[in-house]
């Protein structure tokens, strides 16, 4: 690195960017080699809590220290509403760090970065300020509904954890994808990723505010972090790259390389990669054709018609999951024994015939669980499942060893949904201290080590394609198609992202909804390119009733027979 200085400003040379502290301004700016602006960051970043705004009110001189590694850069500021603030940049030869740390106590509502009030400098007034940007457009790796993942830079976007079918809420299918955004600059890709130590990362949103020249990043806590002391924030990694894909993938290897993200390499089980049958899409074909909700028919005598049904047409496949409704209850998932009254005798048939079943489980639904194992708003509605409780917890380890031990269920895992479900909202109550991403890591884990103390193999499915829930998941589900959308370009799409966040769990496909029958046949052969095939249908597209015909049942025979052959190739 090449360093000078003089009264005007700090220049510092790197092998991809150029990086000057101007003396006059609270800004730094990032610059590509050739000079041209990259972006004007606002260092005076607002760190939030529930007892007040957070205005700086000064900011000291920086301070350098060369080493081995790089430079590093530390600015001491004055805060409103905390003892100290501490900004600092670590730069390297190919990317940039940026880090804030508070002293004093409080608990944290949001943190501002790049943006934040100032009224330090009297000079340029007081209020909010904002970082200025010059991106040609902004990438954000979360699939949506509307399934688009550029967006203008004055404008905004959210990666959360959250989601339902309302509007700006459609975000449900990955929770979450990678905490990073992408911008494209004059000299290729800029990535801005959350990098957080393990136990650290209690946000449930991280969002990109995009005016017609400038921008902020932000970190939703809503008032879930509790400071007492000294505290360094969630860090922003830059990285830079030839494309959006890249720089997401720079950022999730940063994670690995720091180790604040599990390293996995698992072997995998032979029988994960088995063609999967889910029957919520024939659910969903007999409410159409019958009326009712398609839980309802989550029945056994249902379920062995459809098999009955695929076998008939010389499709077999290795794994069966019982999906919406098998259950009493969500909350404590016993048997509904009306719907099931042979719960375990029906897995017994399925493992005669060589395959393998999993249970679908619904995240953090509260039903049927008592109150005091639940999280409430501050009026005392319950929320959801309070997966902190140490009764909840021992009666979910106990729901697991019921569900697939050879004395209960035996089934062989769980397809998890509705992870979306997480509690986010300020002011819920709960038992821990728990939240954000540390929440959903929390309850995979509970469910994963339960289930792989009783049976090493079993395999366990959520769309949660998050590097740091790499090692408490086998197999990331794509999740629901988007009717009317291109399908095969969007699950193209997905398949990238978890392939990049999680490279050691398998994928699976999914199949449900579709637009139409001809779609439905359109991504069959590519499921076999993406990941382990996944069939929802036994005789119909429920969306449309279009039947299935012999040619369909053609197809899916000879995919899955491809797709085998490929599985016993590979182990060759």
């Amino acid at each position: 690195m090449q360093v000078s200085q003089d009264k005007h400003q700090l220049h510092i040379q790197t092998a991809s960017y150029r990086f000057i502290c101007p003396a006059d301004r609270p800004f730094v700016y990032v610059q590509a080699l050739d000079g041209q602006q990259l972006a004007e960051l606002f260092i005076a970043s607002s760190v939030h809590s529930t007892s007040g705004l957070d205005d700086t009110t000064g900011l000291d001189a920086w301070d350098m220290i060369q080493g081995e590694n790089g430079i590093t850069l530390t600015r001491q500021a004055h805060s409103s509403i905390w003892r100290s603030k501490m900004y600092r940049f670590r730069l390297s030869e190919t990317c940039l760090h940026y880090e804030v740390e508070v002293e004093g106590d409080g608990r944290v509502t949001a943190v501002d970065y790049f943006g934040g009030y100032y009224s330090g400098q009297p000079r340029w007034g007081s209020g909010y300020f904002w970082s200025a940007q010059r991106f040609q457009q902004g990438f954000n790796p979360e699939p949506t509904m509307a399934e688009t993942y550029h967006f203008a830079p004055g404008g905004g976007s959210v990666i959360d954890l959250t989601g339902v079918p309302l509007p700006n809420k459609g975000s449900w299918f990955y929770t979450p994808p990678p905490f990073c955004f992408a911008f494209e600059t004059t000299a290729g890709w800029l990535s801005m990723g959350v990098e957080a130590q393990p136990g650290h990362n209690h946000y449930c949103e991280y969002a990109y505010h995009g005016q017609h020249d400038a921008f902020k990043l932000g970190l939703d806590y809503a008032g879930y972090l509790q400071i007492s002391g000294t505290d360094r924030l969630p860090t922003i990694g830059m990285y830079f790259a030839d494309d959006p894909y890249g720089a997401i993938e720079a950022h999730v290897e940063a994670l690995r390389a720091s180790g604040q993200v599990p390293t996995v390499q698992q072997p995998k089980v032979g029988w994960w990669r088995e063609p999967i049958f889910c029957g919520w899409g024939a659910q969903c074909g007999i409410a159409r054709d019958n009326g009712g909700r398609a839980p309802d028919y989550a029945r056994q005598e249902q379920y062995e018609g459809f098999l009955h049904t695929l076998e008939a047409q010389g499709i077999s496949p290795g794994t069966v999951v019982i999906d919406d409704k098998w259950q009493a209850a969500y909350g404590d998932n016993v048997a509904d024994s009306e719907k099931w009254p042979d719960l375990p005798g029906f897995i017994a048939q399925q493992h005669h015939a060589g395959r393998k079943v999993l249970l679908w489980l619904k995240a953090w639904d509260p039903e049927g669980l008592p109150a005091d194992e639940c999280v409430t708003n501050n009026v005392g509605e319950i929320i959801a499942a309070d997966m902190t409780n140490p009764a909840y917890e021992r009666r979910l380890r106990q729901a697991v060893e019921r569900m697939i031990s050879s004395q209960g269920y035996d089934a062989d895992g769980f397809k998890i949904d509705f992870t979306a479900r997480i509690p986010a909202s300020p002011g819920l109550r709960s038992a821990g201290d728990v939240w954000g991403l540390e929440l959903m890591r929390r309850y995979l884990e509970i469910v994963y080590a339960s289930a792989k103390r009783i049976k090493p193999d079993a395999l366990v499915i959520a769309h949660t394609p998050h590097p740091y829930l790499a090692d408490v998941v086998d197999m990331i589900r794509l999740n629901d198609i988007n009717i009317g959308k291109d399908v095969n370009m969007a699950m193209q799409h997905r398949a990238r992202i978890a392939a990049i966040a999680c490279p050691d769990s398998l994928i699976d496909t999914d199949n449900w909804p579709m637009t139409d029958r001809a779609t439905w046949r359109r991504y069959l052969p590519l499921q076999l390119e993406l990941g382990v095939p996944a069939l929802y249908f036994a005789t119909q597209i429920d969306t449309t009733g279009e039947m299935l015909e012999d040619e369909d049942y053609t197809l899916l025979r000879d995919l899955w027979s491809q797709y085998r052959m490929r599985m016993v190739t590979s182990h060759e």
